[in-house]
């Protein structure tokens, strides 16, 4: 689990056939040129890359780990720059690409805390100073069915509590506010926003957005 690609036969597979649902809060990008540089990292299917583009958003690219999500973008919307992570979390790009970085429902496909701090570490350098990070991730849970299998994860791999294993094979992590707000704290938090959202697997589950601005 300490390697961002450790899954890339879940996310090339089933994985590559999921519905992502994190809406995207545009209130929050209202002050953002619509010719900012933005890139959508662990973009799937582009989901939120046309959105962007729909609300006259023009230059927008997005990345992906998985050969077979990115595909699945171009196929749905050729228009759009696709790109396949080749070594993640390191991306091509020069320090201070981006004005705009989204990170939606990727945190929790990444259950090692240091290869989060090091995703989150390559975002800061790509993003240029005073742009926003907009992180969009699942919580904690406080039913019995996932204090279980949190607890249950926890005893048999070590794992950070709120690591979880899918039915269909995924291990994901859903994660207290807490952790989130201390990952970030490179950043300023300009908001946060607490959002209900349907799983890739159709349960509802709680979520969080944080919007972050680089120092």
């Amino acid at each position: 689990m300490k390697d961002l690609g450790s899954q890339i036969a879940y996310w090339d597979g089933v994985g590559a056939t999921k519905t992502f649902t994190h809406p995207v809060n545009l209130s929050w990008l209202a002050g953002v040129d619509r010719d900012a540089r933005i890139l959508d990292y662990g973009c799937g299917y582009g989901r939120v890359m046309a959105e962007l583009s729909e609300h006259g958003f023009r230059d927008v690219s997005g990345v992906d780990l998985s050969p077979a999500l990115i595909e699945r973008g171009r196929q749905f919307r050729s228009d759009l720059r696709f790109a396949v992570l080749e070594s993640p979390p390191d991306l091509i790009d020069a320090s201070g690409s981006f004005d705009v970085v989204l990170l939606f429902a990727v945190l929790t496909c990444i259950p090692d805390t240091h290869a989060q701090r090091a995703l989150v570490r390559e975002l800061n350098r790509v993003l240029a100073p005073g742009g926003l990070l907009y992180v969009s991730d699942m919580v904690l849970e406080d039913d019995e069915r996932n204090h279980s299998r949190y607890a249950a994860y926890a005893r048999q791999f070590g794992t950070p509590y709120g690591v979880f294993a899918t039915d269909d094979g995924a291990v994901c992590r859903h994660h207290d506010i807490a952790e989130l707000r201390a990952l970030l704290s490179d950043f300023d938090l300009v908001d946060e926003r607490g959002i209900e959202v349907a799983t890739m697997n159709g349960h509802l589950s709680q979520a969080v957005q944080l919007l972050a601005r680089n120092r």
